[in-house]
C-alpha cells in the first residue's frame, strides 16, 4: 500500500474557509474517485494553518488512474477555479510512503 500525504498551508485566518469551500465542493469528488481517506486533519502544534489529509492505494498506477479520471470531471475544474478565487493557499506539499512489512495500514 502507498499512502499520499498532502499538507496544504494557508494564509493565517484562511483555514476554515479552506475547509468549507472543501467539505462542500472537493470532498465529495475525492471519496468517489480516489477512494480510501485515511484521514483530515489541521495542525494544532508547531507550524501553524496546515491542512493535512491522507489517502491510501494500492499502487502508483492506481492513484494515477483515480487522479486522472477526478481531474478529467468538470466539478473537480469547478473547484480548483473557486480554490484559486478564494486566494488562501500558501503552498502545498505531497508526500507519496510506501508501507514496510510490520506496517498496521
Amino acid at each position: 500500500m502507498i499512502v499520499e500525504l498532502r499538507t496544504y498551508t494557508v494564509k493565517p485566518l484562511g483555514t476554515s474557509d479552506f475547509l468549507e469551500l472543501y467539505e462542500r465542493a472537493a470532498l465529495p469528488l475525492q471519496k468517489k474517485y480516489l477512494g480510501h481517506l485515511i484521514g483530515f486533519y489541521v495542525s494544532e502544534i508547531g507550524p501553524l494553518n496546515q491542512v493535512v489529509h491522507l489517502w491510501g492505494f494500492d499502487s502508483l498506477a492506481e492513484r494515477e488512474s483515480r487522479r486522472k479520471k477526478m481531474e478529467d470531471d468538470p466539478g473537480w475544474t469547478l473547484y480548483r477555479e473557486a480554490l484559486k478565487a478564494l486566494d488562501v493557499i500558501v503552498q502545498q506539499e505531497s508526500k507519496l510512503l510506501k508501507s514496510v512489512s510490520f506496517s498496521p495500514v
